[in-house]
């Protein structure tokens, strides 16, 4: 049985360079290729002229260069997009870009479903089917960029959409070393993001890559996180704040902690001030999200005075807090609401299934 071709987008640039000169062509060849695909959006080798009629023919025998099958790309009333994508071997992902005054931030998936099992996600619902592969997290990126009208341009990458990011360190480290070559996309790491629930030991991967750390806090004691997040039971809270200490240390980058907001759960004026306790001696921002309610939910979302109330009593103490817009929510696509249901209904579905 032949052995599969390697794909092309689960390649960096040192992998293809080695990868070339296997096939027995000069080394220079991989950063033409990527030139091509990467900067001019190219990606029939018949069309990249300046290597050799010879090597072009080949190329489609030796690498596979093929993309993910854009199922479905729905827009919410407020502008933001939602995109079904289908993989090779027929599981779906979703990816949203969020539009704003000074920019377009795509939320990436890393996984198909999750193994982290917080109760408030509609993620973690679908336990964990597969891990991405570095060349699946880019194509999110380019297949979303050349959906979108020649002017707009992602300026902003979070992995914050399906998956824990951290299960799946290698491919999502790799994905990010190739949207930054600098013969390719040169996409900064400075604007890209990668939010963990707490998986402790590979914090540091994010400091030595570059990105920027957010937390998925959501409660302030390890009683209360332990019910909701259960990976605050092999990394509780004063583990999980030290690692973020430790990352200030290493990088002096700003960390945003998120914190669902679940109506009487989490919410007090106590859990305000203890945020203010825990965070005490960090560089840092809030983002307060008030929680997205979706079919299989088990909390509330809090009223507007309420979360208002929350920010203010964070404000009074001196911190920097926003409260994160809901957007998509018409579509799920808003924090927390990601979760692919095509297995459920194969074929072409509409909106209103999409919603449903």
């Amino acid at each position: 049985m032949a052995e599969p071709r390697p794909h092309f987008f689960n390649l960096t640039r040192p992998e293809l360079q080695d990868l070339v000169k296997s096939y027995g062509k000069e080394k220079f060849r991989s950063h033409q290729l990527f030139q091509w695909v990467y900067t001019k959006g190219v990606s029939d080798f018949e069309q990249m002229t300046n290597l050799s009629k010879e090597f072009r023919r080949d190329l489609p025998q030796l690498l596979d260069i093929s993309n993910l099958e854009m199922v479905s790309h729905l827009k919410s009333v407020d502008g933001t997009r939602k995109f079904l994508f289908k993989l090779a071997n027929g599981d779906t992902i979703e990816s949203v870009l969020i539009p704003s005054e000074d920019r377009r931030t795509l939320c990436v998936s890393s996984e198909v479903g999750c193994n982290m099992a917080c109760q408030f996600c509609f993620t973690a619902k679908q336990k964990l089917k597969k891990r991405l592969t570095a060349g699946e997290i880019v194509l999110q990126f380019l297949m979303v960029q050349k959906a979108l009208p020649a002017e707009e341009r992602i300026s902003n990458v979070v992995f914050m959409g399906m998956g824990e990011p951290l299960d799946n360190p290698e491919n999502v480290f790799k994905a990010i070393d190739i949207l930054h070559d600098q013969v390719g996309l040169n996409f900064s790491r400075k604007r890209i993001t990668v939010s963990t629930s707490g998986l402790v030991p590979q914090i540091d991967l994010i400091a030595n890559s570059g990105a920027r750390l957010a937390v998925s806090l959501n409660a302030t004691t390890n009683h209360l996180r332990d019910k909701i997040m259960p990976i605050n039971r092999k990394y509780p809270l004063e583990v999980l704040l030290q690692a973020c200490k430790d990352y200030y240390k290493k990088t002096k980058e700003s960390i945003t902690f998120e914190y669902v907001l679940l109506k009487g759960v989490n919410d007090s004026t106590d859990d305000a001030k203890r945020i203010h306790k825990l965070t005490r001696g960090l560089e840092c921002k809030i983002n307060l999200i008030p929680f997205n309610e979706h079919p299989e939910a088990d909390f509330k979302r809090p009223n507007g005075d309420e979360v208002h109330q929350f920010q203010r009593v964070l404000m009074d103490l001196g911190m920097h807090v926003l409260i994160r817009r809901t957007m998509g929510r018409d579509i799920y696509a808003a924090c927390g609401q990601l979760r692919t249901l095509y297995e459920k209904h194969p074929g072409k579905m509409s909106q209103e299934e999409m919603r449903a």
